[in-house]
């Protein structure tokens, strides 16, 4: 598997595959429009760096994270010196290979590469527990104070990992 920048020929299978995900994890019940601004990679890659997984031997994208910076459109949580990434999805078909742990770790990377402090990140309350577990086992911890609910009933919860410094 190899983790790289997105490129514009990568945008479908990341729009497909990121709507997919969020499906089939309940996270669009409800929603309103939030599939229409998870299918726009080509706004998330004006804004950001989205950076996809892709299998090495066929080519198929497996998986995308979208990587950002505070005071960019899709930052909610990073502060000065703050990395954050969102979006972090794995195409159903992929999933237990190890796809979303690559992703987040090349976020990570790419955090101490920039010199940043930390990386923070929200994921839904009610996501599934092996996301959590990810989150854990790379080391991020709740941060209640930057819990936030962007619209009635989704609860988002803070989680921030401190980076090494020098």
């Amino acid at each position: 598997m190899l983790v790289r920048r997105a490129e514009p020929g990568d945008f479908a299978a990341v729009a497909r595959l990121t709507v997919a995900a969020y499906e089939a994890d309940g996270q669009l019940k409800g929603e309103h429009g939030y599939a229409v601004v998870l299918a726009d990679v080509s706004i998330r890659a004006a804004s950001g760096e989205v950076l996809v997984a892709v299998d090495e031997a066929t080519g198929a994208v497996l998986g995308s994270v979208t990587f950002v910076l505070p005071g960019t459109p899709f930052a909610e949580l990073s502060g000065p010196g703050e990395a954050e990434f969102r979006m972090l999805a794995v195409d159903p078909a992929a999933q237990g290979r190890g796809v979303g742990a690559a992703l987040a770790r090349a976020c990570v990377d790419r955090a101490v590469e920039l010199g940043c402090t930390a990386v923070v990140i929200c994921v839904r309350a009610g996501m599934a527990a092996s996301a959590h577990r990810l989150y854990e086992r790379l080391g991020f911890v709740r941060l209640p104070e930057k819990d936030w609910s962007p619209e009635e009933g989704v609860d988002l919860l803070g989680l921030r990992l401190e980076l090494p410094r020098g």
